[in-house]
C-alpha cells in the first residue's frame, strides 16, 4: 500500500484541485482529506456519508464546588488565568493542560473529554473517502488528522486497495506533521511568488527531517516565470524532483464552480494536459508505483 500526500507551505496553491484531479485518474484508491481545520475536498467529491463518528478531543477542567476547599492552589498553578476567584473555569481560556487536575489536593477537579469535531467514511464517484470536520476554534487537529489517516488505511486494507491519496493541510504545524509521517511520498504544490518559494523550502526541510521523498510542481507558473525558475533551481539544489509546471487556466476555476475535476470538465485543456503529465510521473515514481498497471485509469 502506498500513500501520496499533497501538501503546500501555504493555503491557496491549488492542492485540493490537484488531489481531486488525481482521484479521477487513479483506481484502486482511497481518498483522505487531512485538512481537517478547513476541509473542502468534499465540495468536489460530493461524498455520500456511510459512517459518521464524533471526535473526542482534549478536556476542559470542571471544578466540583462541593469538594473544593478554596485552597487557591489551582489559581496559582494556572498560567492561563482560566480559573476565577469564584473557582469557576472559563472554557475559552482553559488550554486543557490538566495541571490543576493533577495537583488538586482534594481531587475536586474533573477533566472530561469533549466532542470537538466529527469524522466521516463516505463513498464518492471515484471510490471511498475519509474526511472530517473540526469544530470552530477547537484544537487537537493533529490527533484528528492521525485518526482520518488511520481510518483510510483500514478501508484500503479491507478492500485490498493499492493507494491512498491524501489532501494534506497547508503550512508546517502539527496537522502537517501528523499528515506526512509514514507517507510514501509528498507532492509539494507551490506557486511562483516570494512566499511560495520560501514556504516550499520549509516544507522540503520538513520532508527531509521525516525522510519522506518529496516532489514539486509549480502551479500557475506563467504568472511569474522568473519565480517559477527560482523554485525549480531551489528544488534541484535540494535534490527534489520537479514534476512540471501547470499554467494558469480559468478552466480550473470553472470546474471547481461546477463541482467537477478538471478532467471531468475539460480533459484537453492546457491545465488538464499539464496535470496529466504530472500524474503520469507520480504513478511511475518508485515511491508510488504499484505492481499493477491498473493503477491508472485511462481518460481520453
Amino acid at each position: 500500500m502506498r500513500e501520496l500526500v499533497v501538501v503546500s507551505g501555504k493555503g491557496g496553491t491549488g492542492k485540493t484541485s490537484l488531489t481531486a484531479a488525481f482521484a479521477s485518474l487513479a483506481r484502486s484508491m482511497v481518498l483522505c482529506d487531512a485538512d481537517v481545520d478547513a476541509a473542502d475536498l468534499h465540495l468536489l467529491m460530493d461524498p455520500s456519508i456511510r459512517r459518521q463518528e464524533d471526535f473526542q478531543g482534549g478536556g476542559t477542567a470542571v471544578i466540583d464546588r462541593e469538594r473544593c476547599t478554596a485552597c487557591g492552589l489551582c489559581l496559582d498553578l494556572c498560567r492561563f488565568d482560566a480559573i476565577g476567584s469564584d473557582y469557576g473555569v472559563n472554557r475559552i481560556d482553559c488550554e486543557g493542560c490538566g495541571v490543576c487536575v493533577d495537583f488538586c489536593p482534594e481531587k475536586a477537579i474533573a477533566f472530561p473529554a469533549r466532542t470537538c469535531g466529527e469524522w466521516f467514511a463516505s463513498e464518492t464517484r471515484f471510490g471511498p473517502m475519509v474526511h472530517a470536520r473540526l469544530g470552530i476554534a477547537e484544537e487537537n487537529s493533529g490527533r484528528l488528522v492521525t485518526l482520518v489517516r488511520q481510518e483510510a488505511r483500514k478501508i484500503a486494507e479491507t478492500r485490498n486497495l493499492d493507494l491512498i491519496i491524501t489532501d494534506g493541510p497547508p503550512g508546517l504545524g502539527c496537522p502537517v506533521i501528523a499528515s506526512i509521517g509514514g507517507a510514501s511520498a509528498l507532492l509539494i504544490v507551490t506557486e511562483p511568488s516570494v512566499s511560495g518559494l520560501h514556504d516550499m523550502e520549509r516544507v522540503v526541510q520538513l520532508a527531509a527531517h521525516f525522510k519522506v521523498p518529496g516532489m514539486v510542481c509549480v502551479n500557475k507558473f506563467d504568472l511569474n516565470p522568473g519565480q517559477a525558475e527560482a523554485i525549480e533551481r531551489l528544488a534541484k539544489e535540494k535534490k527534489i524532483q520537479v514534476l512540471g509546471r501547470i499554467p494558469f487556466d480559468p478552466v480550473i476555476t470553472e470546474a471547481m464552480v461546477g463541482g467537477k475535476t478538471v478532467f471531468e470538465y475539460d480533459a484537453g485543456s492546457r491545465a488538464g494536459r499539464a496535470v496529466r503529465r504530472i500524474w503520469d510521473q507520480i504513478a511511475a515514481s518508485p515511491a508510488i508505483r504499484t505492481a499493477s498497471d491498473e493503477f491508472r485509469r485511462s481518460i481520453p
